[in-house]
């Protein structure tokens, strides 16, 4: 080259290298152009050339799908049952069966009769119709066990039948007389404006909640709202009043202290303990301020990052929507961050699943236990003032617990808390049976012989269920209550 440089045709074979190079790194950027523009365009006529328009509430999720195609169909797959990690899936889990001790802590409660892992989104509709939880007709000779509320977080037909009735009578009307108007299972209307797309609140307890702590919800960050989304039930709630109205505790905070103080504040219990007699609270599912407690949380991720991760087609991104654990997905969830090995990063998860569940499974047969204790001691004719300290102690060590299992995926969202919750709820407990060993030696009392638990079926036969008459009525009322509704839906165009 220097030879050529030096010749009198140098400069013009280095000006020949250098046009074509610069004549080459014009071509491949009009071909990164042109691939640009064609993917826009391709995006474009997907997303701007609508083959409905949809307003208002549209709870029918197919007709998204007909202007969203990607989504709806990865949406579709949240009815798979096919995933199945070291602890729990996607597919039907009867929980009480592998741990019946939870029949004795929720006596009297409706979770006592039936707890199952939970599916996808696809089933909700049709897991809440089935659940002995929720109110057949003629169940413990009562009309209706639980109220309209009960159907809030399972389908976008919510909101339309608030617009249409009022959110105070939606809340206090049975829960059957719902059963035909509830019909689709949880969906696009449920999170995103029809016209804009963007992201959205569809039910009023999530903005209340943030107006009594003076914040407005409609300054959300797009980033929060991939979360908050979410939030509108995957938290911790309760039924204020007569009208069963839907209630976020958090106006005292979200953690789980503070949460418990508005709860005592206002003397506050979901029922009471049918062997104990303690005023109980049953935490729903607080993910969301178990989440923000941890180190994900803390970092400005959302729900969406891991649960929804992006996908790539064509010229398109978009958001995964079949809401699968992350764990189902490594490569496109933990790994856009983490650079470790598959293997490894799951089990990281499965290191801190296991030894909070270490604290778990210690925790719930003594605090069975000292339900136990308290009905011994009443029998022995213990009085009530005797047993405020114990049932004190007992209400506070259930709700940790409760509070640590009941929330999906507290062992991976906050560990360090959860382990923190889990470990005081089980000081708690032995604490309550310390209490109680004075009271009852002081009723001539020196041991308390512990029932057979060791099943679901003896568990629920101990605390006086008639497992069998409750099928018996729930296969009935699925059997007839369940196609009227289903007639009557499709007769007024619901599905």
């Amino acid at each position: 080259m220097r030879m050529l440089y030096s010749s009198k045709y140098g400069p013009f074979i280095m000006g020949l290298v250098i046009f074509g190079g610069v004549a080459v790194g014009v071509v491949l950027l009009g071909l990164i152009a042109a691939t640009i523009t064609v993917r826009r365009a391709e995006v474009a006529s997907i997303y701007n050339n609508k083959k409905v328009e949809i307003t208002g509430i549209q709870p029918i999720s197919e007709q998204w799908g007909l202007n969203y195609p990607r989504e709806y169909e990865t949406w579709k797959q949240t009815k798979e049952m096919d995933f199945r990690s070291k602890h729990l899936g996607n597919a039907p889990d009867d929980a009480l069966a592998h741990r019946p001790d939870m029949v004795i802590l929720w006596a009297g409660y409706a979770f006592s009769r039936d707890y199952s892992a939970p599916r996808g989104h696809w089933h909700t509709i049709e897991d809440m119709r089935a659940t002995l939880r929720v109110g057949s007709p003629g169940i413990d000779g009562q009309k209706d066990l639980q109220p309209g509320t009960c159907w809030t977080c399972k389908g976008p037909d919510v909101p339309r039948v608030m617009q249409e009735i009022g959110v105070e009578n939606y809340y206090k009307a049975p829960w059957s007389s719902l059963g035909a108007e509830i019909v689709n299972s949880i969906g696009c209307a449920d999170c995103h404006d029809p016209v804009t797309m963007k992201l959205t609140i569809t039910r009023p307890a999530l903005v209340e909640a943030f107006q009594r702590q003076g914040r407005d919800i409609r300054e959300a960050t797009n980033q929060e709202m991939r979360s908050l989304v979410c939030a509108q039930c995957h938290v911790e709630y309760y039924f204020k009043g007569d009208g069963k109205y839907l209630t976020f505790p958090w106006d005292d905070g979200m953690t789980l202290e503070a949460m418990e103080n508005y709860y005592d504040n206002i003397e506050y219990s979901d029922w009471s303990h049918a062997l104990s007699k303690t005023p109980m609270i049953k935490a729903q599912h607080p993910d969301y301020e178990i989440f923000l407690l941890g180190a994900h949380g803390q970092r400005g991720l959302s729900c969406a990052d891991c649960h929804m991760p992006y996908i790539s087609e064509g010229g398109l991104k978009f958001s995964d929507h079949h809401l699968m654990s992350p764990l189902k997905n490594i490569e496109n969830t933990c790994q856009t961050c983490h650079r470790d090995s598959v293997e490894n990063l799951r089990n990281y998860v499965y290191e801190r699943q296991d030894k909070i569940l270490e604290i778990r499974n210690r925790l719930e047969p003594e605090l069975a236990k000292a339900h136990i204790m308290v009905k011994t001691a009443m029998e022995n004719g213990a009085t009530d003032e005797e047993l405020t300290r114990a049932r004190k102690l007992i209400r506070a060590s259930q709700w940790r617990w409760d509070f640590g299992v009941a929330s999906h995926g507290a062992s991976f969202h906050a560990p360090i808390e959860t382990q923190r919750v889990l470990s005081h709820g089980l000081d708690m407990a032995l604490q309550a049976q310390l209490a109680l060993k004075d009271v009852l030696y002081a009723h001539g009392v020196s041991a308390v012989e512990m029932p057979d638990l060791s099943t679901k079926e003896k568990a629920q036969a101990y605390i006086g269920l008639d497992m069998a008459t409750l099928k018996t009525q729930k296969a009935e009322f699925m059997k007839t209550v369940v196609p009227q509704w289903l007639q009557a839906a499709k007769d007024n165009g619901r599905i």
